[in-house]
Order: C-alpha cells, then sequence, then structure tokens
C-alpha cells in the first residue's frame, strides 16, 4: 500500500468514478426495465404498480441496518475491500434479477441489495483524504455526475438491447452483472487502499453506534441529512414510476422498451454532464446557495413532470431534474466534508446516504399506495414533499451562513500535484 501523499488522487478519481457509473447503470436498468420485467414473469399490468413501488422499498430495506457497520468496518481494516465487495454483491443481485422465474424470485434477488450499498460514502471519504483542498469541489462535482450518467447509460444501452436486438430484460441484467464482476476485477488489481488519518478502535458494534449517536449530535449534520432525506423521500417516489409514466405518455406496451432510453438514458446523460457546472459554481457563491436552488429546482421539475403532455417535455425536464439532484448531492457531501472537524468527516461521509435510504424505502411504499389514484398523483405529491426540503434548506442557510472555514489538510503542496 502506498502512502497518502503518494496516491493519485486523478487515478483513484477517475477508478471511483467507473465503479459509480457501473452501478449507477444497472440501479437504472432496475428501475427502467422493472416493469418489463414483471411482465416476463407473469405479473398482470393491474399489480404491476403496485409491485413496482414494493419492490423500490426492498432496494434499501435490507440494508438500513448495514449503514454504520459498513463505514466503521472500512475505516477500521479496509476500505478497498469493503468497495470491491459492493461490486461483487452487486452482480449477484442483477444476476439474480436476470434468471428469476417468479415474482417471488424477483423479491429475494431485491433483497440482497442490501448487502450490496455502502460503498459511496467509503469512496467519498477516500475522495476527500487524497485530493487537494482547492480541487476538492470540482472532483466532488464529477464524481457526482458518474452515477447519473451510468443512470443514463443503463436505460439507453438496455432499450437498445430489447428493442434493437430483441433481448429479454433479463438479457440486460445478465450483461450488466458481467460488469460489476469486471469492476470488482479493476478495483481488486488497480486500486490503493486510502486509510483514514485516524484508525478507529474497540468493537464494530460499538464503533457503528457510536458513530451514528456522533454523528446525530452535530446540529449541521441532522440539518443536512433532514434536508437530504426530504428530497430523497420526494425522488424515490417518483423514480420508480417514471418508466410507467413513459408508456402512459406514449401508450406503449410493457412487451418493448419504447422511449425509455430517450428518457431514462440520453436525457439523464445530459443532465449528467451538465451537473458538474453545480460544483463549479459553489466554488464561487457558496455551497448553501446552490443547495437552495437546486431543491427549489427540483420541486419544479417534479410538479413538471406530473404534466408531461409528451416525451420530448418529459425527457427535457428529466435533463434539468437530474443535474438538480447531482448538484444536491454533491453541495450536502462538500459542506459535509469541509466544515466537519475532521475526527468526524469521515465517519459522517460514510453515513451520509442514510438519509436515501429512510427516503428509499418510506418513498416507494408511498408511491404504492398513491399510484392507485392515478399514475401522476405520485409526481404531484413528490412536488409537495419536496417544498418542505426547500424551507428546511433555506433555513438552513440562514441559520448557519457563518459556518467554519474548511479544515486545511497538512500535506504538502507537492504530494497533490
Amino acid at each position: 500500500m502506498r502512502a497518502q501523499g503518494q496516491t493519485n488522487w486523478r487515478l483513484l478519481l477517475l477508478m471511483f468514478w467507473i465503479t459509480s457509473f457501473i452501478e449507477g447503470a444497472g440501479v437504472a436498468q432496475i428501475y427502467s426495465f422493472m416493469p418489463n420485467r414483471l411482465h416476463e414473469v407473469g405479473l398482470s399490468d393491474a399489480d404491476i404498480g403496485r409491485f413496482v413501488g414494493l419492490l423500490g422499498s426492498l432496494f434499501f430495506v435490507s440494508g438500513l441496518p448495514f449503514i454504520p457497520l459498513w463505514g466503521v468496518w472500512a475505516d477500521k481494516y479496509s476500505r478497498k475491500a469493503v468497495i470491491v465487495r459492493s461490486a461483487l454483491v452487486e452482480a449477484v443481485v442483477f444476476a439474480g434479477v436476470a434468471l428469476s422465474q417468479t415474482p417471488v424470485q424477483l423479491v429475494l434477488a431485491m433483497l440482497l441489495v442490501g448487502f450490496q450499498l455502502g460503498n459511496t460514502g467509503v469512496m467519498m471519504a477516500a475522495i476527500r483524504d487524497v485530493t487537494p483542498a482547492r480541487r476538492f469541489g470540482l472532483a466532488m462535482g464529477l464524481f457526482a455526475a458518474s452515477s447519473p450518467l451510468g443512470f443514463g447509460f443503463g436505460p439507453a444501452v438496455g432499450a437498445f438491447m430489447i428493442d434493437g436486438l430483441h433481448f429479454s430484460s433479463g438479457g440486460v441484467f445478465g450483461v450488466s452483472a458481467g460488469l460489476s464482476v469486471a469492476v470488482a476485477a479493476m478495483l481488486a488489481f488497480g486500486s490503493s487502499d486510502v486509510r483514514p488519518s485516524v484508525i478507529p478502535t474497540g468493537s464494530i458494534l460499538r464503533l457503528a453506534f457510536g458513530a451514528v449517536r456522533g454523528v446525530m449530535a452535530d446540529p449541521t449534520v441532522r440539518w443536512l441529512f433532514g434536508i437530504y432525506g426530504v428530497v430523497w423521500l420526494g425522488r424515490q417516489m417518483s423514480t420508480q414510476y417514471l418508466a410507467l409514466l413513459v408508456h402512459q405518455v406514449e401508450r406503449t406496451p410493457l412487451s418493448v422498451a419504447g422511449s425509455i432510453g430517450l428518457v431514462l438514458g440520453l436525457a439523464t446523460i445530459v443532465g449528467a454532464a451538465i451537473s458538474p457546472v453545480g460544483g463549479w459554481l459553489a466554488d464561487r457563491i457558496g455551497f448553501r446557495s446552490v443547495l437552495v436552488g437546486s431543491v427549489a429546482g427540483l420541486v419544479v421539475a417534479s410538479a413538471a413532470m406530473a404534466v408531461a403532455p409528451t416525451v420530448g417535455w418529459l425527457a427535457a425536464v428529466y435533463a434539468a431534474a437530474v443535474a438538480l439532484q447531482a448538484g444536491v448531492g454533491a453541495m450536502v457531501s462538500s459542506l459535509l466534508a469541509t466544515e466537519l472537524p475532521v475526527e468526524r468527516r469521515s465517519a459522517t461521509l460514510n453515513l451520509v446516504f442514510l438519509p436515501l435510504y429512510v427516503g428509499g424505502i418510506a418513498g416507494p411504499a408511498m408511491g404504492s399506495v398513491v399510484v392507485q389514484s392515478g399514475l401522476r398523483s405520485v409526481f404531484y405529491l413528490a412536488a409537495l414533499i419536496m417544498v418542505v426540503a426547500v424551507v428546511l434548506a433555506v433555513m438552513f442557510a440562514r441559520r448557519y451562513r457563518t459556518a467554519a472555514a474548511p479544515v486545511e489538510d497538512a500535506r504538502g503542496a507537492a504530494d497533490n500535484l
């Protein structure tokens, strides 16, 4: 293992970017083609809407108890091992979805997702530890764009495979499983293990739940986690149903991909491509201002999706939503990384997706109930929920305007070039 000062931060960022990209592509295919997969395994069209929401909740239910454990294990033993573990389990999940023959088998495959998650915060902590302070905003913006770009690539390629190459949706998930195995090999043989400056000692359980208590005792963390959780509640509620909305708008059956490649593919890529602008802008006007603007933009985008008259409208609005969502994630992570003391920074970044898990469970579950009043009602409710996030973001920005300055690293400038 190389010393941290000798770690090439650009190369590490690239490998983590690829890792997040491939994971995002596979997860997006689950969002995009799960209705098709449910149709393939024999579920009736009348039950698919409700089942989509329930499966979306399962994405996070089994993983919730492991959130603090992965971060502590990574800091205590090996960040690299935790990230490689995620890629390998990811391959098993996609293979399970591909091979399922009944809805029950799909449920079992989705329950395994809980053992896949927990790598993003670890990667962000490693990036923070090796990236020069003056490049950190840009690095976080670039990393934040990787998952949305993957979210665009996955549906675009999957739609071509289904409608152009006549694959089943199961075949699409099989290819994703192979890509995840390749990512695991790349990380295992090509990446360095970036260790935290302070290695935790003691039992894993004591450290894990102590980290949760310590993190949540900080008022800045509570505010940011609250904002992020409400945003994810609305976003996870509506994202589960976007594929069905595309089919409804263009009136296509679930036996084809239709315009999924355009809306969840090309539009996502466009949105992700412009999302680093948020990091660039934040370096100039402040993380808080960009956070408030991004959350407010998501409210407008969600409401606009609810009234979408055409696929083109839906694609344009969704592209904006992708860029805004990436901006929210980058701002929350950057505020946590720059304003918390170094001894709490790694633990907090490892837990940064705790709000995602909570929103990922509650949002789709709520959506599975609301969708029975009409598909578009899910998007109206998501917009209303995110109004609450705007209020919280404005209150946070005003209350903590005089936050602590970023903590300077002790590394020499020569090590950061």
